[in-house]
């Protein structure tokens, strides 16, 4: 079996940036169609689909790379965001799962990582603790429209809500201490 000049044989580590997408346009109606399909009746669809058009217009050129990074920057710019984006290929770190995570953190000055329940499984603390860094554990706040979080996404909550209420309730999630707390 040939293998395109951007895909690494079966079996091999693939970074994101290196990452293809098999059949980008087809992807990409697939990825409209059922978009609209889920959210296509919420109150906030109309403004959330032409929001998303940069980000269909991303699997042109088949790169899951660019496809992620448009998404990532469509999300934030409709929440507000202003803080700036660094990609970890311009970052220095080591190999090895939890060392390179801990090296990024420390190269972006974080004091805390951000853990995913998932990740807590396989996390070594030991080189975040080294560089003074705490780890803690995502738990997605249990009340009101967070009680369902482990099955809604951000345009989930983007359709329902709107940007302007889902930035107020992350503004007001953050402000709450009470929701990331360190691990032990």
């Amino acid at each position: 079996m040939a293998h395109s000049p951007y895909s690494p044989a079966p079996g091999t580590s693939t970074l994101i940036r290196d990452a293809a997408i098999a059949e980008p346009e087809r992807a990409r109606r697939r990825t409209a169609g059922m978009l609209r399909q889920h959210y296509g009746a919420s109150p906030h669809w109309p403004a959330l689909a032409q929001a998303l058009d940069p980000v269909l217009d991303a699997f042109t050129p088949g790169r899951t790379a660019a496809a992620a990074e448009t998404s990532t920057r469509v999300l934030l710019d409709l929440l507000g965001w202003n803080g700036r984006i660094l990609t970890s290929s311009r970052l220095s770190s080591r190999p090895g799962r939890s060392q390179r995570l801990a090296d990024l953190a420390a190269a972006t000055g974080a004091r805390s990582y951000l853990c995913g329940t998932g990740g807590m499984g396989y996390l070594d603390q030991t080189p975040f603790a080294v560089q003074g860094i705490d780890v803690t554990p995502f738990r997605p706040p249990t009340c009101n429209i967070w009680a369902s979080g482990r099955r809604i996404s951000a345009l989930w909550a983007l359709a329902a809500l709107g940007p302007d209420a889902m930035a107020a309730r992350l503004r007001a999630l953050a402000a709450d201490h009470a929701v990331l707390q360190p691990a032990a």
